[in-house]
């Protein structure tokens, strides 16, 4: 695991909490997401130096690699690339959400937002709320599992947020 990733916990518990079992995501299946459950998972340190790298391949915005004119713009401040925020949200969702046997597939992502600037040495954890879980009527052995998910700061503002929709396997009647 990435050195700067804190492993994951469920905060908050409440009883739909509960009833989502396992809370080990490598052993949980489609009918272990339970609507209305939400869990957290984090924390990520956001560093400066990785900022800039990922914008320099894949951004590159002065606000995002140049901090001298970063301090100069509009978010005063050198600040991380949406995408980069989404790599490190996605880091946090796969170490801890997703089942490792019965994630299938992903079709799509709805409603992205970036709601706020992430600047070098937050701390990012995740937020994940179960909104459906639909059974395939076509393929009886998986479901479609639409979630909401939060990206929170050190300060517990949402900067970043999403509805995945993810594809898992269904527990084998065996």
């Amino acid at each position: 695991m990435d050195s700067r990733v804190k492993p994951g916990y469920d905060a908050g518990y409440d009883e739909r909490e509960v009833a989502l079992t396992p809370t080990n995501s490598k052993d949980r299946y489609f009918e272990d997401y339970i609507p209305g459950a939400v869990f957290e998972y984090g924390e990520i340190r956001v560093d400066e130096a990785e900022i800039i790298e990922f914008a320099r391949r894949f951004d590159p915005q002065d606000m995002h690699v140049d901090p001298e004119a970063a301090r100069r713009g509009r978010f005063g401040g050198l600040i991380a690339s949406g995408w980069h925020t989404g790599a490190m949200m996605m880091r946090l969702l796969a170490d801890n959400f997703l089942p490792k046997a019965a994630s299938l597939a992903s079709p799509g992502i709805d409603e992205l937002r970036w709601l706020h600037p992430v600047r070098p040495e937050d701390g990012l954890r995740i937020r994940v709320s179960v909104l459906e879980a639909t059974p395939s009527r076509s393929k009886p052995d998986r479901g479609t599992v639409r979630t909401l998910v939060e990206v929170l700061n050190q300060d517990g503002t949402v900067v970043m947020s999403m509805k995945p929709m993810n594809i898992i396997a269904r527990r084998s009647k065996s």
